[in-house]
Order: structure tokens, then sequence, then C-alpha cells
């Protein structure tokens, strides 16, 4: 199962020790002009070794376009792209070869398939999700053609949360700092929180908050194909992630009916025909867009490679205790701001095509 999608499709290939990473976007709509550089901008958003609050893996992650894209703008056929490794250590795992790292994937791919590369974890390392990031710049490039932006920035780490809404910050912002938080007094502990544990051989999650606007009402295919389940799929699928929720989420368990009801009134703009005085459902309900802003959140646990040292077992069952060596991110979030925008764009995307296809 390495494909996402519908009738928009993204197919990743590649582990993080081997040659490259790369895809097959198929579905693409026709006749769209792709801006590179601004492809390339993305990708560099979720690069490795960008300071000392990631990784210290350093990659270019150049995109290279095999298909797709006839002088500038897309045919409509599979749109290929592949980007190289260039400076993995497989030296650095090799004394991982038998160790099950605690909560990492490399019991559960042995369990599966009886075979795991324990390079970095192979297939289940984050840097799959760089084949994500690629297709969500070209999608959202498809989307400001219908003036649907997405955008999600880093809203907690640890205990530190961005205690302000959405409405009153300037996500324009988020990508200037080094947490990928547009609050700078958030931003400023946020990263002081990274830093500690960082310092202690330990790591810390967090959770990103993430916001399409310009949506329009009537995305969504019930009833096995709600939009907000999709959009749930495609979260949970990025490394790292344990919980998602739409709008209030959560928290709408403790409330009542009449505390969390969206009023419907008349639009302002006469083209929207109706909105919500409020938006507790997160600009989803029963299953459909309702064209105000989707709104949701994605719950990353800390990083599972530590410095210092856990108890676990080798592949023969033998009991030891290990520390992990290498270059490893103490936290996710900086860098998965973008794979959460990446997916949630190619969700979008997906969605509105089938939302053409069934009116057709």
């Amino acid at each position: 199962m390495n494909t996402f999608g519908n009738i928009l499709r993204l197919t990743t290939f590649g582990e993080s020790h081997g040659a490259a990473m790369g895809g097959v976007v198929d579905g693409f709509p026709a006749g769209i002009s792709i801006d590179i550089p601004s492809l390339q901008a993305e990708v560099a958003r979720r690069r490795p070794g960008q300071g000392a609050l990631t990784t210290a893996r350093r990659e270019s992650d150049e995109v290279e376009i095999l298909s797709g894209i006839f002088e500038g703008r897309t045919t409509g056929t599979p749109l290929a792209f592949i980007v190289r490794n260039e400076d993995h250590r497989s030296a650095d795992y090799e004394a991982l070869r038998h160790v099950l790292r605690p909560s990492h994937a490399d019991y559960t791919y042995l369990a599966k398939y009886g075979i795991r590369d324990h390079r970095g974890g192979g297939r289940a390392s984050a840097r799959e999700t760089l084949c994500r990031v690629v297709g969500g710049a070209l999608a959202r490039q498809a989307l400001k053609l219908h003036g649907i932006t997405v955008r999600a920035y880093t809203s907690q780490v640890g205990t530190v949360a961005v205690e302000r809404p959405y409405q009153e910050l300037d996500l324009s912002r988020t990508y200037e700092s080094d947490v990928r938080c547009p609050d700078d007094v958030a931003a400023n502990r946020m990263r002081e929180a990274i830093e500690a544990a960082r310092r202690e051989g330990d790591t810390i999650g967090g959770v990103a908050t993430c916001i399409v606007s310009g949506c329009p009402a009537g995305l969504g295919e019930p009833v096995a194909g709600k939009l907000n389940a999709a959009l749930a799929a495609a979260m949970m699928s990025i490394n790292a992630a344990k919980g998602f929720e739409v709008g209030d989420g959560f928290a709408m368990a403790a409330k009542k009916g009449s505390e969390m009801n969206d009023a419907f009134v008349p639009a302002s703009d006469d083209a929207r025909g109706l909105r919500t005085l409020t938006n507790h459902s997160g600009g989803i309900q029963g299953g459909i867009s309702n064209g105000e802003d989707i709104v949701m959140r994605v719950a990353f646990k800390p990083v599972p490679t530590l410095l210092s040292e856990q108890t676990t077992t080798t592949d023969a069952g033998t009991p030891i205790r290990y520390a992990a060596h290498g270059r490893h991110d103490p936290c996710v979030l900086p860098r998965a701001v973008p794979v959460v925008e990446a997916m949630a764009a190619l969700t979008i995307l997906d969605y509105y095509l089938l939302n053409a296809a069934s009116r057709m």
C-alpha cells in the first residue's frame, strides 16, 4: 500500500539509505503551469540539516522531474520525480542490525515481511515523507488556481502551546521560525523545550495545526469517503503521527450541543450562499466541507530514537541495553509541518477532482 488517493494518486518508492527517493503522481490535471523553484523551496522546508533542532544529515534534496511536464505545464500523463540520497551513513546503523529498537517499526516490519532494512529504518524512515512533500507542492500549485490555500504550523511542543487562535496569527511568518511557529513567545519556549530534551539525550512530541482556507462547500464522498475520514487517514499515515482531530475535536466530548452547534446565516458574499457563525465543526459536517476553514490538528509522539540508554531485545530475543548513535531529530515538529501541509493539499485536490467527476 504505497499509493495515496483516488483520482489524484501518489505512489512513492525508496529507502532512507537507498540510492534515491521518488514517486509517481497520476491523475494530475493537464495544463497546470508548474513553478519548479517554488516546488523546490517547499521541499527545502523539510530538508534535514537546517540547524540544531533537526538531524545533522545533509541532503540537498534536489528534485528531478522525469516525466509529466512539457514546456512548464503538466501534460496529464504520469508525473514522475526522483531525489537522490547523498549523505546516508549506513555504517552508523551496523550495530543495530539485530537490535529491535523500542517504539520503532523494526519488530513489526520483521514480523510482517520476515526481513528488514536496519539502515535508518529503510522504508519506515521519515525520509519517505520527502516524496509526499513533492506531491503536495504540486497539488498546492493546482489548488492555488481555485483560491484554496493550505497552511500549517507548530501549535504545541511538549506542554508549551500557542494560546492564541490561528486567526490572530500571521501564518505567513511560520517558516521564519526554526520551530515553525508564528507566535514568537511560544516559539522561544518551544525551542527551549526541544534543546533541553536534546541535551538530556531525550526527545519531545507536539502538535501541528493545519488550516485549509477557500475550500468550497460540497467536497466529501459519504458515507465511506467522508472528507474528515480521508484527511485523518492521510495525516495518520505520516511517521510518528498518533492523534488527529477536526474542529474542536476531543474537547467537544465535554460540551453540550447548545455550545457546539454552528448556526447558519446568509453570507455577505452572495457567491457563498451560507456561512456559519462559529466553526466548532472545523469546516466539515456530515463528512462534507461546508465552505468554512477546515481546521485540523495532528499529534506527534516523541521521536523514539534516544541518545540515552534503553532496554530492549535482539531479533533473537536476547535482552540488551543500548543507546542510539548518529544523527537524529530531537523533535519531529519542525520538519513535520510541511508534511502535514502536503498531505492536506493532496487530499483536498483529490476530493476536488472527485467532486467535479460526480457532477458530470
